[in-house]
């Protein structure tokens, strides 16, 4: 998984990596119904080429390559992919 959505984008999920992102990999998307109801955004971990245009373009700082991820966020290497894995599943 080249990089993760942690803490600070709860409450926030401030869209502007969406829309730098080459892929689309970074869901829900302000389209999607279940953005009203997402505590935050995600980053699909098969999707992602690892280009790190997003990581500028938050505001809160909330986008990390895994290798760099702040431990007390560690959890949210969980957190992304158990919501791609429930969307496929």
């Amino acid at each position: 998984m080249p990089h993760i959505i942690g803490e600070p984008c709860i409450g926030t999920k401030d869209t502007s990596c969406v829309d730098v992102c080459p892929v689309d990999c970074i869901h829900p998307t302000k389209d999607e119904p279940e953005f009203e109801t997402a505590e935050q955004l995600y980053i699909d971990p098969d999707t992602c080429i690892d280009c790190g245009l997003c990581v500028d373009e938050c505001p809160v700082k909330a986008i990390y390559p895994q290798e760099d991820l702040p431990t007390e966020w560690s959890r949210y290497v969980q957190v992304n992919l158990e919501y791609y894995e429930a969307k496929k599943g």
